[in-house]
């Protein structure tokens, strides 16, 4: 009886295996296997911490299986400004986030509930918000309101992309013009937000929904919190900018563990 297979190159195989990833907890400093923390909705096993959602496994978390069907996955930034190094670090975004851009766009069915949904990526540059973020948002948003169907925007951003200068900013009326012709037809929109959700995206469509609702401890704001303690020259208050903190201020409607997600947006849908 043989032991080992002869064919086998065994030096070879080895390097071939790869090796186990892991992602260290920010709450509780444990290191989890990464397989591990997405099959469980990117939640801490042992303490609950919320870790990022790649925006596709989002879309698995959150539509019914099967019926996601993406608009404008050929959409993708270009170099406007002939930004330094611009282009080699989209490239480097792409290949690390799987994605041709920040953001997801498409029409689905949740609980049965034809809506259209669009999800950031935190991974794709910080979930920043660039010329073709705005376009993609603003095209979904257009469809919804020819097909009369409700919106569901995810956001996960740290603002407006830098090196698409004033082309970036601009999509912060275009993104909300659009809405707002949704608003005008009757349509809801409903926004959850995620961490974290700032910059330019908060200043525009991300708090701009009908219903808003969070994710527990999420970052919500516009400039950060150091930037402002050093503005205002203060102590700001206990859990500034965090979802629990807007939440007292009547800034969101509802914070909703991930786990109820799909089902709170279902029984929304429900309602329209």
């Amino acid at each position: 009886m043989k032991l080992f297979d002869e064919n086998i190159n065994t030096a070879k195989d080895l390097t071939e295996i790869k090796k186990p990833e892991f992602l260290k907890c920010s709450e509780c400093g444990r290191e989890i296997l990464k397989e591990l923390v997405h099959s469980n909705l990117s939640t801490c096993v042992y303490c609950g911490y919320l870790f990022r959602v790649p925006a596709k496994n989002r879309i698995d978390m959150i539509a019914d299986k099967e019926t996601f069907i993406e608009i404008g996955a050929e959409k993708t930034s270009t170099d406007p400004l002939n930004f330094p190094d611009y282009p080699d670090k989209l490239e480097k975004a792409k290949e690390a986030s799987g994605m041709n851009e920040a953001i997801i766009t498409g029409i689905c069915k949740i609980g049965g509930y034809k809506a259209g949904l669009a999800v950031m990526d935190s991974y794709f540059m910080m979930g920043s918000m660039g010329q073709m973020v705005g376009e993609k948002i603003t095209d979904l948003a257009e469809e919804c309101t020819k097909q009369n169907l409700p919106l569901i925007i995810f956001s996960a951003s740290g603002g407006a992309r830098m090196q698409e200068g004033i082309i970036s900013l601009l999509q912060m009326s275009r993104t909300t013009a659009a809405l707002n012709r949704m608003h005008d037809a009757g349509l809801p929109y409903l926004s959850v937000l995620t961490n974290p959700t700032t910059g330019g995206v908060t200043a525009s469509f991300a708090m701009q929904g009908d219903i808003i609702i969070s994710e527990p401890k999420a970052l919500i704001g516009f400039a950060g919190p150091r930037v402002i303690q050093q503005t205002v020259k203060d102590k700001l208050p206990e859990e500034f900018q965090t979802a629990e903190f807007l939440l007292k201020q009547g800034m969101i409607d509802r914070i909703v563990e991930r786990r109820e997600l799909r089902t709170v947006l279902a029984q929304i849908l429900s309602l329209h």
